[in-house]
């Protein structure tokens, strides 16, 4: 056996190995979907805010400042909306490079484990200020991806990424 077979049978199993059937292969895909959904909406989000200047204002209708004070009110965690309200255009800006930051490393697989950490801590935020008093709770958005997040958290990227070339290149190296 190869060196090329010896890598592509421990990465993907021997050919009519059990091990190797479809039920693995379905698995190390499952979150696939997943992490291409959840890239591609927060690189969208992401973009979407940097080029939208009315949410990028302290006030005004469809301002961050004003769906800030919108939310006080109603909030889990007051504090927080108070410190986004110190300086509205920074946290419009630090959230829209949050998601995109987030989107790009979750798409390309790069530190996937802390992009998605990244993109979990973005929606418990945003669910624990903008969607807090959403009635009933399972129509506020932010704790859906929350829970979308976490998956990504345990597992990471394992195909199509950048961090599973570079695991397997440690393994060949090894």
């Amino acid at each position: 056996m190869t060196q090329v077979d010896r890598t592509m049978t421990a990465t993907y199993g021997a050919i009519g190995d059990r091990r190797g059937g479809w039920k693995d292969t379905a698995q190390r895909y499952a979150l696939l979907p997943l992490r291409l959904f959840l890239g591609v909406t927060f690189i969208y989000a992401g973009l979407d805010k940097l080029m939208d200047e009315a949410f990028m204002a302290a006030s005004g209708t469809g301002s961050v400042g004003e769906l800030m004070n919108a939310v006080r009110g109603s909030s889990a965690v007051p504090g927080l909306v108070d410190l986004a309200l110190k300086n509205p255009e920074g946290f419009g800006y630090a959230i829209a490079l949050g998601e995109l930051a987030v989107g790009i490393g979750t798409l390309i697989g790069l530190l996937a484990r802390l992009a998605a950490l990244g993109g979990a801590l973005i929606s418990l935020s945003l669910w624990l200020t903008v969607s807090w008093a959403t009635e009933p709770y399972y129509y506020g958005n932010d704790l859906i991806y929350l829970m979308a997040w976490l998956p990504l958290v345990l597992a990471g990227a394992s195909v199509f990424s950048v961090d599973a070339a570079f695991a397997d290149r440690r393994r060949r190296m090894r």
